[in-house]
């Protein structure tokens, strides 16, 4: 059976005029979301609901109606249930086989997602066989979306899936999806926000027209380092009744904390610790500043303090990390930091502090580490950033492809193309890392209409990413055979184009242009037109890329001694 396209959210964008309304909602959406594992999300919506003034008895909502589905799943699932919540979820995923409600259905899912994590967190993390579940689960949830069949938090799981998987451009999409047929599930925005890179990317996305929406904006601003924004969003959801949220309240003290207010900082985080005093969300931020300040009897109690409550979580390991750091045991301090990234491997603070500790240790090429790991976490942290920059300083070693990448970015941002195009290629000249400046390169040359150098960087790019001999998953390899079966198309060389357009089609966001320009391939063929020969010195990819209609005439060497540093 399909599931709704749209869910009614309530309120629209920025209208709190019902409050009780509101509350309703976030009650509903943080029993579904307990009732489907995702405690996070749970607690979120419950952390603002409690901010709220309390409902009466008759207006609080109705437990959710129960479908024929939900009804014969109901034993598998609360069986399920008690065993994903003591974390065996293999056991829990076993007996939900076969389950066809959407709350039992998606418990299956998210049980096999949390197993394939939790046995690969150690070192296999990035391997083949953490990869193969992914795409296991991605092709089941595929399926499904393609028949309609999944709900807001199915849609949520499937973003998460490809995320996991590096298809960024899919999950988005799958996230803005997400969000407009469930919008009050907290879980999608948040993800949504870790994949928006800036402001004009945030442009282009169609978002619902939804209350939820002005937490979302408040929130990406703040990661976007646009404090003056998040601080006007956050003062009118303040205004319009969640004067009484710590979410909102610690939310504001780390936009205070971004702009180096340290003082007004301090003081909300110690108004904060009066109203939540068991709180360990954001401490490790609270941590920074009083390292700053040099305040070692508060930094000594809140780690003494945050212990006490609970001393394995990761914010704890760096508030104690932050506390060994500030009396200059930076051994003890590092060992802290890697406990936290024991617990959770991405948590882009623990990979920055301890990058810090080994530049104070002298130890270079583990900072270098450590900064990029937390890059590759977050692209958006100005402190990781800095930190390598200082590292590549001491070391006297500035051709490192990901600064020459980013200074590229920079200079394009501000139009300087010719600038931006030296630094793409010299990235590439010296070991493109992440393999994305070629593609960064080909992109400028197509906005210059420069379709031939465009077309030589991406063949080079695509020679590059298969001569890896991975499995390819890279982002853009989908748009360098969009753009080259277009390219050889206008050059009517119509095996080549053949050749690219087939390759289209084994990926999703470019399968439908793949099947289409096939078409008119085969249509211009049965009317006579014949494939022209006049094209200039010939360019070869590997044969590995096909089995069949490789293309094999190109256009000529790629020329940038003009460009070239």
């Amino acid at each position: 059976m399909a599931v709704a396209s749209a869910v009614v959210a309530g309120p629209g964008s920025g209208d709190f005029s019902d409050l009780r309304e509101i509350k309703k909602q976030l009650l509903s959406v943080a029993e579904r979301s307990r009732e489907r594992g995702l405690q996070h999300s749970g607690k979120w919506a419950s952390e603002l609901a409690f901010a709220l003034d309390p409902l009466p008895m008759s207006e609080l909502p109705p437990p959710p109606v129960l479908t024929e589905d939900d009804a014969r799943d109901l034993d598998a699932y609360t069986l399920a249930k008690s065993y994903f919540d003591l974390k065996e979820y293999d056991r829990a995923a076993y007996f939900l086989r076969g389950c066809k409600s959407q709350k039992a259905y998606f418990l299956y899912m998210y049980s096999r997602y949390l197993s394939f994590c939790f046995c690969f967190a150690g070192p296999l993390e990035k391997g083949q066989v953490k990869n193969e579940a992914l795409r296991e689960l991605r092709l089941e949830l595929s399926k499904k979306h393609k028949a309609r069949e999944l709900d807001g938090f199915g849609l949520y799981l499937y973003g998460v899936v490809l995320r996991k998987l590096d298809l960024v451009k899919e999950a988005i999409d799958v996230f803005v999806e997400a969000t407009h047929v469930l919008p009050l599930h907290w879980g999608a925005w948040l993800e949504l926000c870790n994949l928006i890179t800036d402001k004009e990317m945030l442009k282009f996305l169609s978002l619902p027209d939804t209350w939820m929406k002005e937490f979302f904006l408040a929130h990406i601003y703040t990661e976007l380092q646009l404090i003056e924004e998040a601080l006007q969003k956050y003062q009118s959801l303040i205004d319009a009744g969640f004067s009484k949220s710590t979410y909102i309240i610690s939310q504001i003290a780390v936009a205070y904390h971004n702009i180096r207010d340290i003082d007004k900082a301090l003081s909300i985080f110690n108004e904060l610790r009066k109203q939540d005093p068991y709180r360990i969300e954001n401490m490790d931020t609270f941590s920074n500043l009083l390292y700053v300040r040099s305040m070692k009897p508060e930094l000594s109690y809140l780690a003494h303090n945050l212990c006490e409550i609970d001393k394995y979580r990761v914010e704890t390991c760096c508030v104690i990390g932050n506390y060994y750091s500030l009396r200059s045991q930076h051994e003890k301090a590092a060992l802290y930091f890697q406990r936290a990234l024991k617990l959770n491997p991405r948590y882009l603070g623990a990979w920055t502090l301890m990058g810090h500790e080994y530049m104070e240790m002298k130890n270079t090429s583990a900072a270098i580490q450590a900064y990029r790991h937390a890059i590759e976490v977050n692209k958006r942290d100005y402190r990781a950033w800095y930190g390598l920059g200082q590292t590549y300083e001491i070391l006297k070693i500035p051709n490192d492809s990901r600064m020459l990448v980013a200074l590229g970015e920079c200079y394009e941002k501000l139009n300087q193309l010719v600038e931006a195009k030296k630094c793409y290629w010299r990235a590439y000249a010296v070991g493109d890392v992440e393999k994305m400046a070629l593609v960064k390169l080909a992109k400028l040359h197509e906005q210059l209409n420069e379709s031939e150098q465009a077309a030589q960087c991406y063949i080079k790019y695509i020679q590059d990413i298969y001569s890896c001999g991975e499995i390819v998953e890279h982002l853009e390899v989908s748009t360098a055979f969009r753009y080259l079966a277009q390219y050889y198309f206008k050059c009517k060389l119509w095996d080549e184009a053949s050749a690219c357009a087939q390759k289209c089609c084994a990926f999703n966001d470019t399968r439908e242009e793949g099947k289409a320009l096939l078409r008119q391939i085969l249509q211009l063929r049965n009317q006579g037109e014949t494939s022209t020969t006049e094209i200039a010195a010939p360019f070869f990819l590997p044969a590995s890329l096909s089995a069949n209609n490789t293309p094999t005439r190109r256009v000529s060497p790629l020329n940038l001694s003009s460009v070239t540093p």
